[in-house]
């Protein structure tokens, strides 16, 4: 059944893949932590800085079975929300992207915020909770 959430996640988790020589060549780290590989290095640290359109950027950010993340602390830190990404990607699939998006373009349309809105940022914060 493992293997199929793995397939299932797959197009999601290619995505992911070549954030994992980006990370190496700026110095940075791969580990496997509960079947996902966790990425950091300076560039990754780079990107989720600039390139997310938070304030501040992210701390971390998954891409199917891989969490990309500023340093090892920040993995650390965000493990829990980040494995919650991680189930909806197994559950979702290829679709959970677009399905993300919507949520959050909903949530704006409806005079919320795209991201503290969305229902799988919510779903993660839950998880958080425990």
């Amino acid at each position: 059944m493992r293997a199929l959430a793995y397939l299932w996640a797959l197009p999601n988790t290619l995505l992911g893949a070549p954030f994992v020589p980006v990370a190496l060549l700026s110095g940075g780290r791969v580990r496997r932590v509960d079947g996902v590989l966790e990425v950091h290095g300076r560039a990754i640290a780079w990107l989720l800085r600039r390139a997310v359109p938070l304030a501040g950027g992210a701390q971390a950010m998954t891409l199917g079975h891989v969490i990309l993340g500023r340093d090892a602390a920040a993995l650390d830190r965000c493990r829990v929300h980040e494995q919650a990404h991680v189930r909806q990607y197994e559950t979702w699939g290829p679709f959970f992207l677009p399905a993300y998006f919507a949520a959050g373009l909903l949530a704006y349309l409806r005079g919320g915020n795209p991201y503290w809105d969305n229902p799988f940022e919510r779903d993660a914060r839950r998880a958080e909770r425990g």
